[in-house]
C-alpha cells in the first residue's frame, strides 16, 4: 500500500474538497504513509533541529520549524527569504528524500499541477495555542508552481481567504493525512492557521507537523 500511494498512478483518486480555483483539499491523502513521513522527519530533524524563527518586525514565531532540500526558507530582522545554508550551522539543509518529493508531485498532479518539482520543504511544529497569522506565499522567484501542504497529528482549523487581505477566509478543519494544495488563480491567497486547539494524537501526541512543498529557485 505505501509503494502505491507515493507511485502508482492507478491508485484510487482521493476524496477531492475544492477550495477556490486552482486549490483542492484531499482528504487523507498522506494517512498511508504517515508512519515513514514521521520517521523521515526525526532524521531531517536530528540534522537541521527545530527553531523559532524572529520576523522582520521582532516578533519571534509560535510556530518551530526547520527545512529540507536544496533550499530553506528562513527568518531574521534583515527579512523573509531562501537560503541554501542553515543559519544556525552554517551547512546545507538536509536533503530532501526522494518519496517526500514523490508524493508531492502526486498531490500537485491530482489538483491539476503536472510535473512539480520541489526544491524546499518547510516543517513546521504546532503545540497547543501555536498559529500561523494570514499571509501570502510570495518569497518564490516563481509563482506558476503550486504549494503542496501535508498535515499530520493534531486536527487544525486552516484560513483560506484569496489575494485580498481584507477578505474573510474561510475556515476548513484539516485531520491528520489531508493535503492541500493550491496554485493557479489562487497561488497568492492569504492563508493561516488557527491557534491550535489542546489534544492528543497516538502518533504525535500534543503536536501537528506540517510539511509544505514549494518550488522556491
Amino acid at each position: 500500500m505505501t509503494a502505491n500511494l507515493f507511485e502508482d498512478i492507478d491508485a484510487p483518486e482521493p476524496a477531492r474538497e475544492p477550495l477556490a480555483p486552482g486549490a483542492v483539499l484531499l482528504r487523507g491523502f498522506a494517512c498511508e504513509v504517515a508512519g515513514e513521513i514521521l520517521e523521515a522527519v526525526n532524521g531531517v530533524l536530528a540534522q537541521a533541529p527545530l527553531r523559532h524563527l524572529v520576523t522582520p518586525g521582532g516578533y519571534t514565531m509560535s510556530v518551530a520549524m526547520s527545512n529540507c532540500g536544496p533550499l530553506g526558507w528562513v527568518s531574521d530582522r534583515r527579512g523573509y527569504r531562501y537560503d541554501a545554508l542553515d543559519p544556525l550551522s552554517g551547512q546545507p539543509w538536509p536533503a530532501m528524500p526522494e518519496r517526500w518529493k514523490a508524493l508531492a508531485a502526486r498531490a500537485a498532479a491530482q489538483a491539476g499541477f503536472e510535473g512539480f518539482e520541489p526544491d524546499a520543504c518547510l516543517i513546521n511544529q504546532y503545540l497547543p495555542g501555536s498559529k500561523l497569522s494570514l499571509h501570502q506565499d510570495r518569497d518564490e522567484h516563481d509563482f506558476s508552481a503550486p504549494i503542496v501542504s501535508v498535515s499530520l497529528g493534531l486536527p487544525a482549523v486552516f484560513l483560506f481567504g484569496s489575494e485580498r487581505r481584507t477578505d474573510r477566509p474561510q475556515r476548513y478543519c484539516l485531520q491528520h493525512g489531508d493535503v492541500v494544495v493550491w496554485g493557479g488563480a489562487s497561488r497568492l491567497a492569504f492563508h493561516g492557521v488557527a491557534p491550535l486547539a489542546d489534544g492528543e494524537h497516538s502518533l504525535l501526541g500534543q503536536r501537528r507537523i506540517n510539511l509544505t512543498f514549494r518550488r522556491a529557485g
